[in-house]
């Protein structure tokens, strides 16, 4: 594996002593899907997670960390988060709010530490993936130590 430069989500992680893997792979502007990124490394995408940046009915905004051959349901997020409503974030906006570009999307180290809510199911595995700041790189931690750094909500997307 080629040397990675750290990222500031790595750095956070180094600086809260919390352990990690770091996973890379080619990516392709076309097609930035997770599904084809845990393809690319040969692993489940069941553990692979994707970070989706949405605003409440108040437009604060809220990160939603779900699995990445899943869609989240907006109602079932608004209802277990508290908020009466929810939508996804325009792409326009992603980089400004959270310092981060499509693809290269992570729920840790963001401009702010926004309400985070994490997928239940990745309670189930000892390890899960989330992009590590820049596309073509994950980062591989439990969904424990993402929960606790991100002070992470957990809930059932159906």
């Amino acid at each position: 594996m080629a040397k990675v430069s750290k990222t500031n989500a790595m750095r956070i992680l180094d600086k809260e002593k919390i352990p990690y893997e770091i996973k890379t792979y080619e990516y392709d502007e076309s097609d930035l899907s997770g599904v084809t990124a845990a393809e690319k490394m040969g692993v489940d995408p069941n553990t692979i997670f994707k970070t989706l940046l949405l605003k409440d009915e108040k437009q604060n905004p809220m990160v939603c960390v779900i699995p990445v051959n899943q869609e989240i349901s907006l109602k079932t997020l608004a209802s277990q988060s508290g908020c009466k409503k929810c939508e996804m974030v325009h792409l326009k906006e992603l980089l400004g709010l959270t310092g981060y570009i499509r693809g290269g999307c992570s729920p840790i180290g963001m401009k702010k530490l926004y309400p985070t809510f994490v997928e239940s199911s990745a309670l189930s595995l000892s390890q899960i993936g989330v992009s590590g700041g820049k596309r073509g790189i994950q980062i591989l931690l439990s969904p424990q130590d993402l929960i606790k750094i991100t002070n992470a909500k957990t809930f059932d997307n159906k």
